[in-house]
């Protein structure tokens, strides 16, 4: 048990910025509650949208239901970590900032323990028992489940009941007990992506960065990942780069793959590479030769076996 305060995220998707001071104006959708991912990312041109890595705005987000522990409050912000997110940045998980009002008392339910539903379409809804809905729910979300009523699951939120449809969700005994998948089924989730928008920071299916696509891919496989590229790059089992299958991690660092690492992305198979690029771009499959990434790609990583 950790002895820091632990909060649970009441919003579709918390954005953790990099102090309480990153959020602009034209970011105020995203860290109000309700908060409206989607509308706040429609109103991103290129400029503003890059400007979350030059500005060194963000650093991770973090999705509905999912447990934060609270490092430190000043006024409307509370200094997090994300257990479910491993950084060499805090043995905790991965440190930033969120605001106080997208964060909720923990309640008595835990992910540890009894069945949980597992978002499996990209977007679903959340609704009351009247079937209206509350808000929308990303890939991967999970929730602990109450029971199953005909079409719908009952799960527990972090204000009470809510209600899903069962063909969005997968069910599992625990959260020990999800499946899993192959390098091939690495993959298979990942081309639900594509053309998906590259976001800076980006851990949901409204937006991943490269290393939050790759986490996201495996996480959906049963294998829990850290966080950033450098460091999943130093976990995994080594695979030579002449051995590589779809569904291996493949890295890529400057200096012609001597130098520091920049880049993760899925090897798709046939030479070719799975990936969410940069701003601007989005999730694509390329050819590996003549490109960049061929003279850049150093090291390949497989946490599916």
């Amino acid at each position: 048990m950790t002895k820091y305060d632990v909060k649970i995220v009441d919003v579709p998707v918390a954005t953790l910025w990099t102090n309480e001071y990153s959020a602009r104006e034209i970011d105020s959708l995203a860290i109000d509650n309700p908060c409206d991912i989607k509308t706040w990312l429609d109103s991103l041109d290129y400029e503003k949208r890059l400007g979350l890595y030059t500005g060194n705005l963000v650093q991770s987000q973090v999705l509905y239901g999912q447990e934060v522990y609270i490092l430190e409050e000043k006024e409307e912000w509370a200094f997090v970590a994300l257990p479910n997110q491993a950084s060499q940045k805090n043995e905790l998980g991965y440190p930033g900032w969120i605001p106080k009002k997208q964060l909720i008392k923990k309640q008595t339910y835990s992910l540890e323990n009894g069945p949980i539903a597992v978002v499996e379409a990209s977007i679903t809804a959340l609704c009351d028992d009247h079937k209206d809905v509350i808000l929308p729910l990303c890939f991967q979300t999970r929730l602990p489940v109450r029971r199953q009523e005909g079409e719908w699951i009952v799960v527990m939120t972090p204000t009470g009941e809510g209600w899903i449809k069962a063909t969005d969700v997968s069910i599992y005994s625990s959260s020990q007990d999800v499946r899993k998948g192959t390098g091939k089924d690495i993959v298979k989730q990942g081309e639900r992506f594509l053309h998906l928008d590259y976001l800076w920071g980006g851990m949901s299916s409204y937006g991943y960065d490269c290393s939050g696509f790759s986490y996201t891919m495996c996480l959906a496989n049963g294998y829990l990942i850290p966080r950033d590229a450098s460091e999943q790059a130093e976990t995994g089992r080594n695979v030579p780069l002449d051995e590589i299958e779809p569904g291996d991690l493949l890295f890529f660092a400057y200096e012609e793959g001597k130098g520091k690492i920049h880049h993760v992305g899925i090897y798709y198979g046939e030479n070719k590479l799975l990936h969410s690029p940069n701003t601007g771009k989005s999730i694509e499959i390329i050819p590996l030769e003549n490109t960049i990434y061929e003279k850049e790609l150093c090291i390949a990583r497989r946490y599916w076996e």
